[in-house]
């Protein structure tokens, strides 16, 4: 249990800050509590939820926030996740594993390489 609770606390200080605490979550979950990679993915959505409106709470209020911006990318985000939440339950979650790496490698290698 200590293991769960110490996810949550270092991957919401991570959502905290913009950076993506599933990066973090997702992989503890599923290497180390042994998850299946839906669960771990459906977890990390709801876990999201709180974790963000406090962090937006917090951008908001440091004027952190370019609404004009953030409307359009939020409304077709909501399209992109109603698709991708529907591709994903049909996805196998040992495919959905590997989808998920290879997400983070391509990231992890975009961030090294960037200038």
């Amino acid at each position: 249990m200590w293991i769960a609770v110490t996810a949550g606390f270092i991957s919401g200080i991570i959502s905290g800050m913009g950076i993506g605490g599933g990066t973090v979550l997702i992989p503890i979950l599923v290497f180390v509590l042994r998850t299946n990679q839906h669960i771990a993915q459906s977890i990390n959505l709801l876990y999201f939820i709180p974790t963000a409106v406090i962090a937006l709470i917090v951008h908001i209020k440091n004027k952190n926030m370019d609404f004009k911006l953030a409307v359009p990318i939020v409304l077709f985000g909501i399209l992109g996740a109603l698709i991708g939440s529907r591709l994903a339950v049909s996805i196998s979650s040992a495919n959905l594993k590997k989808i998920f790496g290879m997400f983070l490698l391509c990231m992890g290698t975009y961030e090294i390489f960037r200038k």
